[in-house]
């Protein structure tokens, strides 16, 4: 039994390697075939995207962009380990970044007072209009992805409404954005200049620490361990003790939390203050880099690197006289790709886990037969 145990994972180990490998050769080859299909050269085209993706300020571009969608993927990903579709953290992260800018606006305090302040507001924020979702669900059986939708659009509309000169907002300079109260330059967070390529968002630190109390939490303690018992089984979990409703609430606030943060990197690291043009749809990138990551703290941070490369070069390869749509089809068809090959092998995986045990079993139980035969 020992051996089949330590087969097994070995043959875990190498079909965890074989998940990515399949769906990066998946996606190569529809991104290939895509392109040619365009009448462009691919080969030219992943050359460019090489090159100018390794560049110094492209880096800086990369990590600066990873660092929000980093944070999106992870609020997803929370939901998604309590078998929750969170498809509302858009709508989360954009009241919560709204609020905080009015907040911030406001404080005239030093900034070791005021920025924790707006961070905390943002993830209160967030964790409120989330826990809404969560309410409706242990309460009244609402399915959380049609309250989801339906907070979204309330979040924008209530965003419409204050983002007005004369309530929560005023017209800047030039008279086409409209923004709340600018934030005091002693609220903005630290960067790191990096000279010619540009200045790195010091809010990479949280967005690490943010990473690091996801896998410890749900890795290394029991609040973790009852919420993937929940996110597998809720008959199992409420047998054995836990709070299943408890657990579905507290998960949606503590994901709506995390979504709060999604708009701290733009806020206190770039646009010091929110307005008309602050950047939309994060949220639903980070459903597609919850996938790419499978939830694992790690696939996260490669999936939010990878889609900000992507990002970086292919609006580059517009200038280059490709279509500016190849962007989509390529965060399409990798989505899709990684996703058909982890179900794939795991369901092959599986077929050899039940063919090995059974072999096991059987010899085990043919081995007594042939003893009494020898005797």
């Amino acid at each position: 039994m020992k051996k089949l145990t330590q087969r097994i994972d070995r043959e875990r180990l190498l079909l965890g390697l074989a998940a990515p490998l399949l769906a990066i050769v998946a996606a190569l080859v529809v991104t290939t075939l895509v392109i040619l299909a365009t009448g462009k050269n691919p080969g030219a085209a992943f050359s460019d995207m090489v090159t100018y993706g390794t560049a110094s300020d492209s880096q800086v571009y990369i990590l600066n962009k990873a660092t929000t969608y980093y944070l999106a993927g992870v609020s997803v990903a929370i939901g998604f380990r309590m078998n929750l579709f969170n498809i509302g953290v858009d709508g989360q992260y954009r009241i919560a970044a709204f609020v905080a800018a009015v907040l911030g606006g406001a404080l005239t305090t030093p900034g070791w007072i005021s920025i924790p302040l707006i961070i905390l507001c943002a993830m209160a924020t967030g964790a409120l209009w989330a826990a809404i979702a969560g309410i409706l669900k242990v309460t009244r059986g609402v399915s959380e992805v049609i309250s989801t939708i339906m907070l979204n659009s309330i979040a924008t509309a209530i965003i419409a409404y204050l983002l007005q000169p004369g309530k929560l907002a005023e017209l800047q300079a030039g008279g086409t954005v409209v923004s709340t109260t600018p934030l005091p330059s002693s609220s903005y967070f630290f960067q790191i200049d990096t000279g010619a390529a540009g200045e790195l968002w010091g809010f990479i630190v949280i967005a690490v620490l943010v990473g690091v109390a996801y896998w410890f939490v749900l890795g290394r303690t029991r609040f973790g361990f009852d919420l993937r018992t929940v996110g597998q089984s809720e008959s199992a979990a409420a047998a054995s003790g836990v709070s299943v409703k408890k657990m579905i609430a507290t998960s949606m606030i503590i994901s709506g939390a995390v979504a709060g943060l999604i708009g701290m990197p733009t806020l206190l690291n770039d646009s010091h203050q929110f307005s008309n043009d602050f950047p939309t749809g994060i949220g639903f990138t980070g459903i597609a880099i919850a996938l790419l990551g499978r939830n694992n703290p790690v696939g996260i941070a490669l999936g939010a690197l990878l889609w900000g490369f992507l990002e970086r070069t292919t609006n580059h390869l517009e200038f280059e006289g490709y279509d500016k749509e190849i962007l989509g089809v390529i965060q399409g068809v990798i989505v899709l790709c990684v996703v058909i090959a982890y179900e794939v092998v795991r369901r092959y995986g599986q077929k050899r886990q039940q063919q090995r045990v059974g072999a096991e079993l059987a010899a085990q139980a043919a081995a007594p037969t042939q003893k009494q035969e020898v005797a």
